[in-house]
């Protein structure tokens, strides 16, 4: 079964009125709307999509039955982390996993919701192929990437671990990073739930 088409119509949906705005000024078609009461009728939509949302909804279960209320094919979550696997290199990296995942629950977030994306796609009457994104990269890439990887970290945990612990950590993953052993793995998984 093909998913998307060229030809489809798109709509994007977001809860704050000044993201619709950029996209409408970026000639994109997009409306106001909340995830867990979707402004379309039901079975409107040949597919719904979402990415790194329903860590961020408040009630992911009921964010997806709405999500399959207005599809009438399918709905395709392509990203939802899961903090509580993370994997880390060196060590002291790996001591800011707690921390982080105090950060992101302070902001509102699931940093668990990526486990349960499966479960709430059966509950929301869906039949579901779910699983975790490779997350393969090239070393280059990697370190390309680890200074913003690592400005996000220590603006997540600010607050939440001393300087001291934050340089130390700083310091180890800038000695990995030159010797080629800094590595990072959250697990990021997906689901399609067909109707």
């Amino acid at each position: 079964m093909e998913l998307f088409s060229p030809l489809m119509d798109i709509v994007g949906v977001d809860i704050d009125p000044a993201m619709v705005r950029r996209a409408r000024g970026r000639g994109l078609r997009a409306v106001v709307g909340d995830a867990l009461q979707l402004p379309f009728a039901d079975r409107s939509i040949d597919v719904v999509y979402c990415s790194f949302t329903l860590m961020w909804v408040g009630d992911a279960e009921k964010a997806v039955e709405e999500m399959a209320r207005v599809a009438r094919r399918c709905v395709v979550c392509l990203a939802e982390p899961d903090y509580g696997g993370r994997i880390c290199h060196p060590p002291e990296v790996a001591l800011m996993d707690r921390p982080l995942v105090d950060s992101l629950r302070a902001q509102g977030a699931d940093p668990f919701a990526g486990r349960r994306l499966g479960r709430c796609m059966e509950v929301a009457g869906l039949k579901v192929e779910c699983g975790v994104h490779s997350g393969v990269w090239s070393p280059s890439g990697f370190l390309r990437e680890s200074e913003e990887e690592w400005a996000s970290l220590a603006n997540d945990v600010a607050g939440l671990v001393d300087d001291r612990t934050l340089s130390e950590t700083r310091a180890a993953w800038d000695r990995a990073s030159a010797d080629g052993s800094l590595f990072l793995f959250n697990p990021v998984f997906y689901a399609i739930g067909r109707k």
